[in-house]
């Protein structure tokens, strides 16, 4: 009922702010308006990331990294201190994790260390970086085409279930995709700033963002150089010449960025490193985990995603494009969509949040293709169809944000086995091992324990007192002769129903 209420509370108010960023957008208020954008969509934020626990996939494991990173910045770890054998190949249960880019991991390690081990210290980052997007996302829009372009594009991104999912950690690939995204997006607001000064410091700060979006989430990241291509040739301010020295100066700063961390972990960590990079080529090859999917998998997606009707824009801007190829502008957007659509559409390793960096894009063609339509009405016979189409335009992805968001759903935020395992620590067990839990990788973020799903031998067992170790067992379905084992502790733990 508690989280009802919130939930009513919480659409309540961004009902009322949405209302007023349209009201002042109409008055040609577009700060005022764009604020309360960010405003409307920190609420939506700050409310789905909430849940005090740790979610199933992927959260739980980027945040017991980011938790081991706070002590050690530069070895990343999910067992810290693996008390039994492991696969360094199976990045669900190794030591050395390099199964991400470590940057997000870095930011959630940052704000843990800042405002505690908790739930919204972890995601914290994913919270401000998609506020951000908000604004980021109305500037690339208003530089492209307009102001009132700009405007939807960014009420869309504000109030976009994936990404209101994605930042509360409630979905697959989670706080990775959403700071991938910002940092995409940051890269070209400084692509336009360098336009519009010339000033060198900032095609550096797209290779900085660039470079940053390559430890988040690797080289999809160049994504940014085409389309930096087309908007500074677009500008028609620069010479040949100065393309090209600029572009050096451009890779040269992403290499900077990017580069130095490969070469650690392949000199520090040569093995897992190693499989790490052949394991994220064999996605291209291979349906990794059993992700797969048709090859219209993310044409499909992008309607569930981004409401039904979003192939009116994208086919509509597509035409616009291929009419007109010499429109740069319009060309950055739509390769900004394709080059990863088709890369991914042909990849066999399918995830929906593979393509969440080019959501601006489509947010921005689906704002063109909106007041375009609201133009085209006033000489069309059959108004209401419009009218219903700019209806549905808008409708359709609020319906989604319910759907997602789960404003009305009896939903329980603070469940007891999150409190079972916190008051382990109160008991300040020093050098303690938790076996026999079907949740490890939470025992490990919320307990200072060591901890398996499974049961050793009773060899391993008598090696770990022997070491000194406190060895708590949960007592569910364990064998007889553990029962009557000396030197262990004996626990009956809630059962973990994780979400």
């Amino acid at each position: 009922m508690e989280n009802i209420i919130f939930g009513i509370i919480t659409i309540i108010l961004c009902a009322a702010g949405y209302s007023f960023a349209w009201k002042f957008h109409n008055r040609d208020h577009h700060r005022a308006a764009v604020a309360l954008l960010i405003l409307c969509g920190l609420v939506l934020y700050v409310y789905v990331s909430a849940d005090f626990f740790l979610h199933l996939w992927d959260e739980r494991y980027h945040a017991l990294v980011a938790k081991n990173l706070i002590k050690h910045s530069w070895i990343p770890t999910l067992y810290d201190n693996p008390l039994l054998p492991y696969n360094y190949q199976n990045w669900a249960g190794n030591h050395i994790w390099l199964h991400k880019q470590p940057l997000p991991l870095w930011t959630m390690a940052a704000s843990m260390s800042l405002f505690g081990v908790n739930e919204i210290a972890l995601r914290l980052p994913s919270i401000i970086f998609s506020s951000l997007g908000i604004g980021l996302t109305f500037v690339v829009g208003r530089y492209l085409f307009n102001e009132k372009v700009g405007f939807l594009a960014a009420f869309l991104f504000s109030l976009n279930g994936l990404i209101i999912e994605l930042t509360g950690g409630r979905v697959t690939t989670d706080h990775i995709d959403v700071i991938f995204l910002f940092f995409v997006l940051l890269a070209i607001f400084f692509t336009i700033k360098f336009i519009g000064s010339r000033k060198t410091i900032y095609t550096m700060l797209v290779g900085v963002s660039t470079g940053a979006a390559i430890l988040s989430k690797w080289l999809p990241a160049l994504i940014v150089l085409p389309v930096w291509l087309l908007l500074v040739w677009d500008a028609g301010r620069f010479k040949w010449k100065q393309v090209i020295v600029q572009g050096v100066i451009l890779m040269a700063t992403i290499v900077a960025i990017a580069l130095p961390w490969q070469l650690y972990i392949l000199r520090e960590f040569p093995e897992a490193a190693a499989w790490e990079f052949s394991y994220n080529t064999r996605h291209f090859t291979e349906a990794i985990e059993g992700k797969g999917g048709p090859l219209y998998y993310h044409l499909t997606k992008i309607r569930i995603n981004y409401g039904e009707l979003i192939y009116l824009p994208l086919a509509w801007f597509l035409w616009k494009t291929f009419k007109n190829p010499k429109d740069n502008k319009r060309l950055a957007v739509s390769l900004w969509f394709l080059i990863p659509f088709l890369f991914f559409s042909f990849a066999k390793t399918k995830m929906q949040g593979y393509l969440l960096f080019t959501a601006p894009a489509l947010f921005i063609m689906t704002g063109e293709f909106f007041f375009m339509l609201i133009e085209y009405r006033k000489g069309f016979r059959h108004k209401w169809l419009i009218t219903l189409a700019l209806f549905l335009l808008i409708a359709l992805p609020v319906r989604y944000n319910i759907e997602r968001i789960k404003p009305f759903e009896n939903r329980d935020r603070n469940p007891e086995w999150v409190a079972a395992l916190k008051k382990l620590n109160e008991e300040n067990i020093e050098d303690g091992v938790l076996l026999n839990y079907d949740h490890p990788i939470e025992a490990m973020f919320y307990t200072n324990l060591t901890a398996y799903s499974g049961i050793p031998t009773k060899e391993q067992i008598e090696g770990l007192i022997e070491q000194g170790y406190t060895v708590i067992i949960n007592d569910e379905g364990i064998p007889d002769w553990l029962e009557s084992m000396k030197g262990i502790v004996l626990r009956k733990f809630t059962s973990a129903n994780i979400q």
